[in-house]
């Protein structure tokens, strides 16, 4: 009976530690294949935030348009002007 019993616990062991191998290899597989991307607000220094006066959209400091000292989101809207 104890021989039994050593051959079922060494059989369990074995599978639990074959199933560990797998789980380590397919989560190095899968990070291989997925390079980590870096998420857009750690990439740098906040960026001020600016108002289109015909929309009142937010957006980027940097890709606002700029004309007669007001933010625009775009040329059609400087072209506009202001919503009345």
């Amino acid at each position: 009976m104890g021989k039994i019993l050593f051959w079922v616990l060494v059989i369990i062991g074995g599978l639990f530690l074959s199933r560990m191998l797998t789980h380590y290899a397919a989560r190095k597989r899968q990070e291989k294949e997925q390079p980590k991307q870096v998420p857009k607000s750690t990439q740098g220094s906040a960026e001020e935030m600016v108002r289109c006066k015909r929309c009142n959209i937010h957006l980027p400091r940097s890709e606002a348009v700029y004309d007669k000292e007001q933010t625009w989101c775009s040329k059609e809207h400087a072209k506009l002007g202001v919503k009345s």
